[in-house]
């Protein structure tokens, strides 16, 4: 290996141990990496910054962009509510979202589908009380396994098919024949993380660690006509023990039901009165099937989806003080509707249009972004505060949402256009409909992860670019001797830690012709080979940045460098005995 390659090595080492041992985020440390080497001089310009061009990492911004559509449109949490349920346990909440996950990423690409489901699970671990950080991980995890069991559900078996197709010697793979190893593989990596998930997974991101606000707000919702919580009981509508959130009573008919038991069956036009803090009532707004009890905020100009939620404190000059809120016409003066108030701690009894304001109120508001900028030097308000991510979901965007997942997934599937032209497209219908906003689609790129990927790139082209990947793979190799069973075994040991250490696809291109001539070499059949390849190539458990899903959890589950390598490594070692010992009876050499 030449200096320049051991130089790469070392840098990449460094970083490595820079992750293990210190808490610098991702991006910074891997972006160091790259920076050092390009400066160096070693790398050319080309291929340093051959990352931030990847069509891998743009298509992971463009279906960031998607994602948020389905997020603010509600489509994707009204199906992670039918996915998870009531589920109250780590294990049940695990089961529940790994299950459809493999499903879903054998017939789509995996990265959309974890795309989607994270902000998702986000808001739904604050409402279980389940920290995300025992959910993010299986997430990534069964969307890889998932992606193993047919040949289009990951970049890495149609990459290793074509390769295979531009090879006389060997034969092209069915659809479903990565099935025959996947599926086992599918469900050992399943029952260990289903067995061991809760114990080895930290417990980071607590949804009571956003509850420390003592800021309490009365607000009233409604069960309205063909609400699909109609029927249903207090519990199954999972509206009992929200974190930060009390149901104090429904009005029903005229009359008050105080102490709602978790058995009362829920009726249309039901008025349900909370108490609880602003995050607590943000994800109230976000249940499918309650709308507010004031019908001030269905006459605001804006669509729902265009607003945000602020706070604002009443001060002494405000014109509106002693007088009603309704008596006020505060939605005319301000273009803002009050949602709920908060006074000293005490529960405010009156219908939101009856109560009296006065100085010091703290009014949760739904208006346009700009009430920030207009009122925030305003004496009518001591302070203007808005919420982040508190856009209100209507729901009635969800179909367009679907509809641009299922067109996206189409167009990728069928080969009409590349995954990044097809989720450019879905993007693109998302705006052009107006289901949400151009800046709700810039902040919710995450660009950190797209420089942690870009530079993992560059430094999986350091690594190919000075030789020094091909050494290690061809060194590694030479203690197969003339066993075919231990060059399987090596295949799958080298292709493994290439993805760990650059990605799963350039493991994948830089193994197949080592391989390939190996069991040349051998006098035994490539097939065995190939499907080793397919499974080590997409079993980046151990490292965050081997593999795209497991970057994109990172971050939103608050996991440090080791917490992959903890119940990572151990599923790396299980798929590896279950995919070596099987392989060799379902394709003979």
């Amino acid at each position: 290996m030449t200096v320049a390659g051991w130089f790469v090595l070392s840098i990449i080492i460094f970083c490595l141990i820079t992750l293990i041992t210190t808490s610098v985020s991702v991006d910074i440390v891997l972006f160091s990496g790259l920076a050092i080497i390009f400066v160096s001089g070693i790398l050319p310009a080309d291929q340093a910054l051959s990352g931030f061009s990847n069509e891998g990492m743009l298509t992971v911004g463009a279906l960031y962009i998607v994602a948020a559509g389905l997020k603010e449109t509600g489509a994707i949490q009204f199906m992670v509510q039918r996915v998870m349920g009531n589920a109250r346990t780590v294990k049940k909440a695990q089961l529940r979202v790994m299950g459809p996950v493999m499903v879903m990423s054998a017939f789509l690409n995996n990265t959309p589908i974890v795309a989607s489901f994270i902000p998702a699970m986000e808001r739904w671990s604050r409402i279980s009380q389940i920290p995300v950080s025992k959910i993010l991980i299986p997430l990534s995890y069964a969307a890889i396994l998932g992606g193993t069991t047919t040949l289009i559900g990951t970049s890495t078996n149609l990459i290793i098919n074509g390769l295979m197709i531009q090879e006389a010697s060997t034969q092209t793979l069915g659809i479903f024949e990565p099935a025959y190893i996947g599926i086992p593989c599918a469900i050992a990596g399943f029952l260990y993380l289903l067995v061991f998930g809760d114990k080895l997974l930290p417990e980071r991101g607590s949804s009571m660690d956003t509850f420390q606000d003592p800021r309490e707000y009365t607000i009233e919702m409604i069960i309205p006509k063909s609400s699909p919580l109609a029927e249903q009981t207090i519990e199954d509508a999972g509206l009992r023990n929200l974190p930060g959130l009390f149901l104090i009573e429904i009005q029903r008919n005229g009359r008050a039901i105080p102490a709602v038991g978790p058995y009362e069956h829920l009726k249309e036009d039901d008025r349900l009165i909370f108490t609880g803090i602003v995050d607590s009532i943000i994800d109230l707004q976000q249940i499918s099937g309650l709308v507010p009890a004031t019908n001030q905020v269905f006459k605001l100009n804006a669509p729902r989806n265009e607003r945000t939620m602020i706070e604002a404190v009443v001060s002494r000059s405000n014109p509106l003080i002693g007088q009603t809120i309704k008596e006020g016409n505060f939605r005319y003066r301000y273009d803002a509707v009050v949602l709920a108030v908060s006074r000293n701690g005490e529960r405010i009894d009156e219908k939101i249009g009856d109560i009296t304001l006065k100085s010091g109120d703290v009014l949760l508001l739904e208006a346009l972004p700009n009430f920030v900028d207009k009122y925030r030097n305003s004496s009518d308000y001591f302070l203007v505060s808005p919420i982040e991510d508190s856009s209100p979901i209507t729901y009635n965007k969800a179909w367009i949402a679907a509809l641009a997942v299922v067109v996206m997934v189409g167009l990728a599937a069928s080969g009409i256009l590349s995954m990044l032209q097809a989720a450019i497209v879905a993007g693109g219908l998302l705006l052009v409909t107006k289901s949400f906003r151009y800046s709700s689609a810039l902040e919710s790129v995450d660009w950190r992860v797209l420089i942690a990927i870009a530079s993992a790139l560059g430094l999986g082209s350091a690594l190919e670019y000075t030789g020094a990947a091909e050494h290690l793979a061809t060194n590694l190799f030479a203690f197969a001797g003339d066993n075919p069973t231990l060059a399987l075994f090596l295949t799958y040991l080298a292709t493994w830690l290439l993805t760990e250490m650059i990605t799963n696809n350039a493991a994948a291109v830089l193994i197949f012709p080592i391989a390939l001539s190996l069991a040349q070499s051998l006098g035994v059949s490539f097939m065995p080979f190939a499907m080793v390849m397919i499974i080590a190539a997409s079993s980046s458990f151990s490292t965050p940045i081997g593999y795209q899903t497991n970057l994109m959890v990172y971050g939103p589950g608050g996991y440090k460098f080791t917490d992959f390598l903890k119940i990572g490594l151990p599923l790396n070692l299980i798929i590896a005995a279950v995919a070596v010992s099987l392989i060799p009876y379902i394709w003979n050499f």
